[in-house]
């Protein structure tokens, strides 16, 4: 079997768990140097189809967006063209999956969804031929604002089992390679705007410890103009993100559900910042797991308070939730695969218009 697997960092660390459990050749098409990493050992090939699109304070035009999504959306196209592929699997809600279910849906081949955020998804999954979701009130909901009905419940997610085992730097080695023992991770992630960073940097600054900020997809000079104080540091290129919030007394981040699920499994405190997404299916996962979802003037307050989130169960669940996708590869014919196709299309898109 040949499977295409389209992804950013954050699913790319999903999708391992799974392909570990696949007896199949993997085309890897990444978005990012994380993901090319990250998936390089597990593929028979891969290549990149564009770069994550970091955010600036000056808005990109929608012209300049859709030129951009429209040639990586080719670089897909004709990657999944040159190579025998029997099924494409994308997971998630960033441009990846856009661009992985058009080029897929343009050559007609099969594609397996992994839905984590109900809230918030990719408008193309509208034609994705069977989506996962991690729990029955998922399955509800895409039915209920979408019309979304091809969906299975693989109750969990199986990022949380790659951080369950994923091998961890020791604490020390952190320390020396950052040159600080006793820090807080905070970590500017996709439900960040340009516009919240000068608000987050003031709160934190008042918190009485080293602050190590993880810009992701800002550049640092977004950031460097706000810092006032000399205890906050801008760490800038690739991190491993797992073992340096592992190795932190703590993280505060804006961001959605892949830094939830992590700091939820590796059992870190944490703060969650109520980003421009109020409602987000991370926000409920978060305050499940006991992770303060706060807002950002509420930073200092909510830090104070912080405690370690009860994780244990979703390593277990991601456990059976990886085995139950990678089953799915094989029997996706037994589901339901009528997609929602336009209707639906729309009904996301006009739902995610409040965000942009």
């Amino acid at each position: 079997m040949n499977i295409a697997i389209v992804a950013e960092t954050a699913p790319a660390k999903a999708f391992i768990p799974i392909i570990e459990k696949i007896d199949a050749d993997i085309l890897s098409l990444t978005h990012s140097e994380g993901a090319m990493e990250l998936l390089s050992p597990y593929s028979k090939e891969i290549f990149s189809i564009g770069e994550g699109r970091r955010n600036t304070a000056k808005k990109r035009s929608n012209f300049t967006i859709a030129r951009l999504v429209l040639k990586d959306t080719i670089r897909t196209y004709n990657a999944l063209k040159k190579h025998p592929v029997d099924l494409t699997i994308t997971c998630g809600n960033a441009g990846d999956v856009r661009k992985g279910i058009a080029a897929s849906k343009k050559l007609n081949l099969p594609k397996l969804h992994i839905e984590q955020d109900i809230y918030n998804p990719i408008e193309m999954i509208a034609y994705a031929d069977l989506i996962t979701v991690p729990n029955k009130t998922a399955m509800k909901q895409l039915k209920e604002m979408y019309d979304i009905t091809n969906t299975v419940n693989i109750k969990g997610y199986p990022l949380a089992e790659y951080v369950g085992r994923v091998p961890i730097l020791e604490a020390e080695k952190i320390y020396e390679q950052y040159q600080h023992d006793d820090f807080y991770v905070l970590f500017l992630g996709g439900d960040t705007r340009a516009s919240d960073i000068p608000e987050i940097i003031k709160e934190v600054e008042k918190i009485d410890k080293t602050i190590l900020v993880i810009p992701y997809r800002f550049e640092t000079s977004t950031i460097t103009p706000h810092i006032t104080k000399n205890n906050i540091f801008v760490v800038d290129g690739y991190v491993d993100l797992i073992s340096l919030m592992n190795a932190s007394q703590g993280v505060i981040y804006c961001a959605g559900m892949g830094v939830t699920i992590e700091v939820g499994a590796l059992g870190v405190p944490a703060v969650k910042i109520l980003g421009f997404h109020a409602q987000h299916a991370s926000n409920d996962l978060a305050q499940d797991l006991g992770i303060n979802v706060a807002s950002t003037n509420d930073i200092t307050h909510a830090v104070s308070r912080m405690k370690k989130p009860q994780g244990k169960r979703l390593i277990k669940n991601g456990c059976k939730a990886s085995l139950k996708v990678a089953e799915l590869t094989t029997s996706m014919d037994l589901f339901d695969q009528n997609c929602g196709g336009l209707s639906s299309l729309r009904k996301i898109w006009n739902h995610r218009k409040q965000y942009r």
